[in-house]
């Protein structure tokens, strides 16, 4: 306890990272504020019907991410996650499209102009999802709910929302530049924290009075929970080092290259990307509900949109396996690794340079991956087995899957810029041994 005092004692020394964090907590607080402020024409007191419809399923999902603002008919209702969306896209067409990868070897100007196409993507994205939200609402909420009608609610409810979502995207990069860690990740990670205290109470209502079990059941839950929590932290601090050795040169008098570095091959290099592209596809059986006339058809989709359901979470499971290597195969590429260890003189003891290294790498690389993605997929149906176990749905989404990935990764990365400052100015780090070893970004 005196340690960890002392720790914050010297966080609060340093200027700069005071500074950086009361820039974050400030504009976390605005968010939070700004959840809360229901769509104008909308009466906040009949909302009941919305809440109960985000309770569980995909979309109760889709209101953690967002902290409640989806359930709240809130102006940031559709949250961060259409900015996720424009990025992913971008992304899959930096590999495809030559345009793309110019602008990503621009350096820092082909930057600024990707953050400005996924910008004018996310508009275009809300222009998309801004009706679907609104038709939701009419189904869900009375008539009696709607203070204003008609075109005037939906043209001026479209910009409120739109306006929502990018204020939103304006204060993850204000965090990201003043404040401590990805400003964005930081956002979605809130969101999720906000929930917590409300499931964690439900939970323990619930084992008290409902389903039973008394404190014990729920002390063991907690611990289950924990458990969890440390095996995820295992998956994304998780890396094979690839030793790589540099020719010793002598110029002069001068002793240039000899030492081995090494090449962090984390485990789960993909980082949530898998999980979100899977769930993505999972809402196809939505869809298919809603247009299918035949029993079988409908079947089917009803037991593909079940998330305690097995087929569910063996397709999950699978999607997910096979969006690993795929999104693995894309971000990691062993031709251009070990064309730069040439260039600069390195070469990985006992492999030679050249065709083979790209064989050793994609080789190791595969080996790796495998467990990494059964282990993702596992984390990822966590949630599910908890809801079988008599968890209830809010409080089970932390025992896994995209949430909980979010929060270690943001966690670790947060923790760790803090750690660089405080070793910056020659105090001691967080830990007591060794060092935090975060991610610089969760791969979103």
């Amino acid at each position: 306890m005196k340690r960890f005092i002392e720790t914050l004692k010297n966080i609060w020394k340093i200027d700069d990272l005071r500074t950086r964090i009361l820039n974050t907590l400030l504009l976390i607080l605005v968010y939070r504020l700004g959840t809360m402020v229901v769509l104008p024409g909308i009466d906040p007191t009949q909302l009941a019907a919305l809440k109960n419809q985000t309770a569980s399923g995909i979309l109760g999902l889709l209101d953690m991410f967002s902290g409640g603002a989806f359930s709240n008919a809130s102006i940031f209702a559709l949250g961060i996650m259409p900015y996720i969306s424009a990025s992913i896209v971008i992304q899959l067409l930096g590999m495809a499209v030559p345009y793309f990868q110019r602008l990503q070897r621009e350096g820092e100007s082909g930057r600024r102009k990707i953050n400005q196409i996924t910008r004018i993507l996310t508009v275009a994205i809300l222009f998309l999802q801004g009706p679907g939200y609104l038709a939701n609402l009419h189904s869900q909420l009375p008539e009696s709910a709607f203070i204003l009608k008609g075109a005037y609610f939906t043209v001026s409810s479209m910009f409120i929302l739109t306006a929502g979502t990018m204020f939103v995207m304006w204060l993850g990069e204000r965090i990201t530049d003043r404040g401590l860690g990805n400003g964005i990740s930081l956002i979605i990670m809130i969101g999720i924290i906000a929930r917590l205290p409300s499931a964690l109470w439900v939970e323990f209502i619930s084992r008290l009075n409902e389903q039973g079990g008394g404190l014990v059941m729920f002390l063991l839950e907690m611990i289950a929970l924990a458990i969890v929590i440390l095996l995820t932290i295992l998956l994304v601090q998780g890396t094979r080092k690839i030793p790589v050795q540099y020719a010793k040169r002598i110029v002069g008098n001068k002793q240039y290259g000899g030492v081995r570095q090494y090449i962090p091959l984390k485990v789960n290099a993909a980082g949530v990307m898998p999980i979100i592209f899977a769930q993505a596809i999972m809402f196809l059986p939505i869809v298919l509900i809603g247009f299918a006339n035949a029993e079988s058809a409908s079947g089917i989709a009803s037991a593909l949109s079940d998330p305690k359901g097995f087929w569910y979470n063996l397709t999950v499971g699978l999607l997910i396996i096979l969006f690993t290597y795929f999104y693995t195969a894309i971000i990691i590429n062993p031709t251009q690794m070990a064309d730069d260890m040439k260039k600069n003189g390195g070469f990985i003891p006992g492999v030679k340079p050249g065709r083979k290294t790209v064989e050793y790498l994609d080789t190791v690389m595969s080996r790796i991956t495998l467990p990494g993605s059964i282990f993702l997929a596992l984390v990822a149906i966590m949630p599910a087995f908890a809801m079988i176990a008599g968890v209830q749905n809010s409080f089970a989404y932390f025992y896994g899957g995209t949430s909980l990935l979010i929060l270690v990764g943001v966690v670790l990365d947060t923790l760790q810029q803090i750690e660089s400052h405080l070793l910056m100015r020659h105090y001691d780090g967080l830990m007591k041994s060794g060092r935090i070893k975060g991610r610089s970004s969760i791969n979103m």
